[in-house]
Order: C-alpha cells, then sequence, then structure tokens
C-alpha cells in the first residue's frame, strides 16, 4: 500500500510518501525566511504560500519515491490543529485529489501524528 500524506498545519508544506511501511519521500517547503522578518508566523502569508508551492512539493515528493501519482493507494492530511487557514490549503488538496482519483482519505490529527512518528526510524522523525 502506497499512502500520500499531506501537512499545512503552520509554516511549512510537507508532503510524504510511504510504501509497505517505509518512508520513500519526505520533502518539505520552508517557509522560515519568509516569516522572519516579523518575529513569528504570519497566517495569511503562510497559507499563501502553501498554495503557492503545494504542486510542486508534491511532484518532488513522487520523483524522490520514483513514482506517479495513479501508484498511490490513499491520501492524507493534517486536520487539526493548527493554523485554519493553513489547515485547510492542505486539506482541500488531499480531499480533493482524493476524490478525484476515487481514494481513500485519511485524516491525521496533528498531535496524534507526533505520537506515531515514535515508530518511525531515522532520519524521518
Amino acid at each position: 500500500m502506497v499512502i500520500l500524506g499531506i501537512d499545512t498545519s503552520c509554516d511549512d508544506t510537507g508532503v510524504g510518501i510511504v510504501a509497505d511501511g517505509q518512508v520513500v519521500a519526505n520533502v518539505v517547503a520552508s517557509q522560515t525566511a519568509l516569516h522572519a522578518p516579523y518575529g513569528g508566523v504570519m497566517p495569511e502569508a503562510a497559507s499563501r504560500e502553501h498554495l503557492a508551492v503545494i504542486d510542486q512539493v508534491l511532484q518532488q515528493a513522487l520523483d524522490q519515491a520514483g513514482l506517479k501519482l495513479t501508484a498511490i493507494d490513499a491520501v492524507a492530511a493534517t486536520y487539526g490543529p493548527g493554523l485554519v487557514g493553513a489547515l485547510l490549503v492542505g486539506l482541500s488538496y488531499a480531499k480533493g485529489l482524493a476524490w478525484a482519483r476515487g481514494l481513500p482519505f485519511i485524516a491525521v490529527h496533528h498531535l496524534e501524528g507526533h505520537i506515531a512518528s515514535s515508530q518511525v526510524a531515522p532520519p524521518f522523525l
């Protein structure tokens, strides 16, 4: 089973792919430089940046994994907690992708995802 995961809960756009329990792609677009002048994350700017980069980050993850979108069996995304606007970008993108491809959608609680990550071997922590 190949699962595509999307996280846009704050200021980083993250896309990962897990194939049969192994992480085969992990791509993160950081927004640190964008928010640095403000001394913290600006929610509206974070949402807009997610929109600007999410297609590219997805393609980079597929390339890193050596897969095409047709190889994906399910789509997962963070549904909260997080910045509402930022979450809406990733959640809407993931749900739309799952719906368009006829795939199952898995909603992931951000904090439960952190807890479950203790079972993932480095370097993907």
